[in-house]
């Protein structure tokens, strides 16, 4: 049966189905205590990854084996890495509350009464840093009420479970409820990767993506290259986890990975704690790679052990070989990490692959007169709020303390979930912080993700920040262009609230106790799980009821019910006008900002007014100000795009390198579209953008010769043509014609498949999706 007709089997789907009732093919361990009919499926993984092997005749990585392991036609599918499109079937579905609004809003118009996979809702970016935990999530609630009761509700009638606010970030929730080794997980947030450090692969997608997998249609993946890193030796004193990813990023930069999964393999493995190795997994994200994975080990056995999933731990370890690579197995590049000689590393700024060790930290900041005092000093996040992280961090704030001292910046702590802040409150570490001079903030993602309102300097005022995050672009934080973001692990982020410089180096510079004797700060201490276990605090979780109603009323500002985009006429695309043509580095924090802007998630047309705000116009320098080329008035990006849309002008927008780099948000597609948009042309593009842009039925195309982007002038009228005859590997023509009225041709190429060229037929996957279940009936 053509798996997209499985959408008329609506009395459960055939993935469901397999998951609850086949006891050939699934084992009765359950994937987690909050679904309990739903198991690890070790024997069907095992089934598929013999039949892949005896078909390619060679050893497997442990991500071919985890990913070939869920193709859903095994036998049939084409595999070759970095050409064929994989259709596969993931285990499970994670959505944040920001993406989850339109991921839910699409798959509510697609008509379908339950998902298919196990699916879940974390609340975790609507709660804004302000005055500490509990005020700023009371204040939270309160404000995004009717989008939490539409996310619970929605998830509580579709069958989804709902992890309320206060909970935690979603990756963290993931990690201790919901990962394990041979997971394929896919979230709508760019940072999902996380996961791999339970030995799953867990990959950031857009909501798109995520509603093609809930209701049962195969989710599709350019096969990725396989990236190889070797650690040897062991993590000591004050280098951590982090410190191995800030230096896979220094060496990959931010678009090395695009395209591929980083493997991490070697026996310098077996000296990271499971958390510490989901750092290392979350930040992989910055270097543009499909997702990260390490191999099952005894950490994870540990981890998952404490987390009240021994059955789960005791079968990956009945299954060891099936999760780790096979000998022999063929990487498409290895670089060699050597953990003994390892620094520590803190990256930045505006950049996450900008790297300093710590002894050269100081005279490249000299050298590029960033400021040295450090103003605000953060941990936590999903990267680090790990146990291990916070133990870490105390010991050092602890060491301050015993010789009289406070930190000298603003010091704040973000706890990855209930559970970590519950655990830390309970064994003490909370009261050091405190002691310390820090405040603990809600479990939430905070200023992480711009979610900060920030007092202690003015918007345009150039400062230092250091911070434990993954993501440090420019006004990413606290939306001042003019702070210097840099990315460190939390043990190096505490030393700098002591010490308030930026050129401080703990490994060898001395500090001044309050009674004027110098000491030098001990390397870090701490523990990879707590001795008393971990106390899970608040029940925060909402399990599905299967039924009930949910109310989009028409005069919300928050929530907007989706109309569907128009099909493609089956003409070339002509005369289009250049809405903007970008200068330098666009990603999705330029093309749809964060921040206060995360309220109108759930409403198209409302948060289409953030276009491009911050990416800077090559035809001026300037940021959020273009010319309308029909009247020849400036004026606002969003506001030009809504002049063109209503005067029925189509337009596109022009780029440079990697664009679309970061969070996998899907507004970022979305709102060009929604607008008036109808291609986007680059040098290049991040992966999870340029799928976002196909879904949503725009044409994501890169210059053939990267030098002809210097060929545009943003006057220039654009027509696409060969459309009639698009096609896989045929490029398609980009006419440019001057104000003079001469022409500039250009190749343009494309990375669409047949189904991605049905999607632009249709005018979005969406559109598709439906036309495929209206014929099913």
């Amino acid at each position: 049966m053509n798996s997209l007709l499985r959408l008329s089997q609506l009395a459960g789907p055939a993935h469901m189905r397999a998951l609850h009732s086949s006891s050939s093919v699934w084992s009765k361990v359950p994937l987690s205590k909050f679904e309990p009919n739903a198991y690890l499926p070790y024997e069907r993984l095992s089934q598929n990854v013999k039949i892949v092997k005896d078909r390619l005749k060679r050893p497997l990585t442990l991500s071919e084996k985890i990913l070939y392991g869920h193709l859903d036609q095994p036998k049939t599918q084409d595999i070759e890495r970095g050409v064929s499109y994989l259709r596969l079937r993931p285990d499970r579905v994670a959505m944040q509350d920001a993406t989850a609004q339109m991921a839910m809003l699409q798959f509510i118009s697609s008509g379908l009464p339950k998902t298919a996979v196990p699916s879940t809702i974390h609340c975790d970016h609507l709660i804004e840093a302000q005055k500490g935990g509990v005020p700023d999530l009371t204040r939270a609630k309160e404000l995004n009420k009717e989008v939490f009761n539409f996310l619970a509700t929605a998830g509580s009638k579709y069958g989804v479970g709902f992890w309320k606010p206060g909970s935690g970030i979603i990756h963290q929730i993931i990690l201790e409820n919901y990962a394990f080794p041979g997971l394929l997980l896919i979230g709508t947030d760019s940072h999902t990767p996380n996961g791999g450090g339970l030995g799953g692969l867990c990959i950031g997608v857009g909501g798109a993506d995520a509603v093609d997998v809930m209701a049962d249609i195969p989710w599709e993946l350019k096969c990725p290259k396989v990236i190889g890193i070797k650690l040897t030796g062991k993590l000591n004193g004050w280098t951590s986890a982090k410190d191995v990813i800030l230096k896979v990023a220094d060496i990959l930069t931010v678009k090395g990975g695009t395209g591929a999964i980083v493997e991490y393999y070697g026996p310098g493995v077996d000296s990271i704690s499971a958390t510490g190795m989901g750092t290392i997994c979350n930040m992989g994200a910055e270097i543009g790679a499909t997702t990260s994975v390490f191999p099952y080990n005894e950490s994870m056995y540990k981890y998952l052990e404490a987390t009240g999933r021994k059955a789960i731990a005791d079968e990956a370890r009945k299954y060891k070989d099936l999760l780790t690579a096979d000998d022999g197995a063929h990487y498409d590049q290895i670089i060699e990490i050597n953990l003994d000689t390892l620094t520590p590393h803190v990256n930045g700024p505006f950049t996450p692959d900008l790297a300093s060790p710590i002894d050269k930290l100081g005279e490249n900041a000299k050298k590029n007169d960033w400021p040295l005092d450090v103003k605000v000093s953060l941990i936590g996040s999903c990267t680090n709020s790990s146990y291990e992280d916070m133990t870490r961090a105390a010991s050092i704030a602890k060491q301050a303390l015993d010789k009289g001292l406070k930190a000298k910046t603003i010091f704040t702590i973000t706890p990855g979930s209930e559970q970590v802040r519950a655990t830390i409150e309970r064994d003490g570490l909370s009261k050091i912080f405190s002691d310390f001079g820090g405040m603990v903030l809600a479990n939430a993602c905070g200023p992480c993700i711009g979610q900060w309102d920030r007092k202690d300097v003015k918007k345009g005022e150039k400062n230092t920040i250091v911070t434990s995050y993954n993501r440090n672009f420019t006004g990413r934080n606290d939306a001042n262009p003019a702070t210097h973001g840099f990315v460190t692990s939390p043990d190096i982020t505490t030393a700098m609230a002591i010490s308030g410089r930026l050129d401080f180096n703990p490994l060898t510079d001395e500090l001044t106790a309050a009674d004027g004797s110098k000491f030098k700060l001990q390397p870090p201490t701490g523990l990879d799980l707590p001795p008393k276990g971990y106390d899970p605090g608040e029940d925060t979780f909402q399990a599905p009821a299967g039924s009930g109603s949910v109310d989009v009323s028409p005069s919300s500002d928050r929530l907007q019910l989706l109309e569907p985009f128009d099909k493609w006429d089956g003409k070339d695309l002509t005369d289009m006008k250049i809405l903007i043509k970008v200068k330098g580095k666009c990603t999705t924090d330029h093309i749809s900002a964060a921040g206060p802007w995360l309220k109108y998630r759930g409403h198209l047309d409302n948060i289409s007014n953030n276009l491009f705000l911050t990416a800077v116009n090559a035809e001026n320098g300037e940021m959020n100000k273009v010319k309308n080329q029909v009247t020849g008035e400036y004026g606002a990006v969003p506001a030009t795009a809504r002049k063109y849309k209503a005067d029925g002008v189509r337009w596109v927008a022009v780029g440079d390198e990697n664009y679309g780099e970061g969070s996998s948000r899907e507004h970022a597609a979305l709102e060009p579209r929604h607008l008036g948009g109808r291609a986007i042309i680059v040098k290049s593009f991040a992966r999870i953008h340029e799928t976002n842009l196909k879904k949503q039925g725009m044409l994501p195309l890169t210059f053939a010769n990267p030098a002809d982007y210097d060929k545009i002038d943003p006057s220039d009228e654009v027509s696409i043509v060969g459309l009639n005859s698009f096609a896989p590997g045929k490029p398609l023509t980009g006419v440019f014609k001057k104000q003079n009225g001469s022409k500039v041709e250009v190749t343009l190429n494309h990375t669409f498949n047949e189904q991605q060229i049905e999607w632009f037929k249709a005018g979005s996957a969406l559109n598709r999706m439906k036309e495929v279940f209206a014929q099913s009936k």
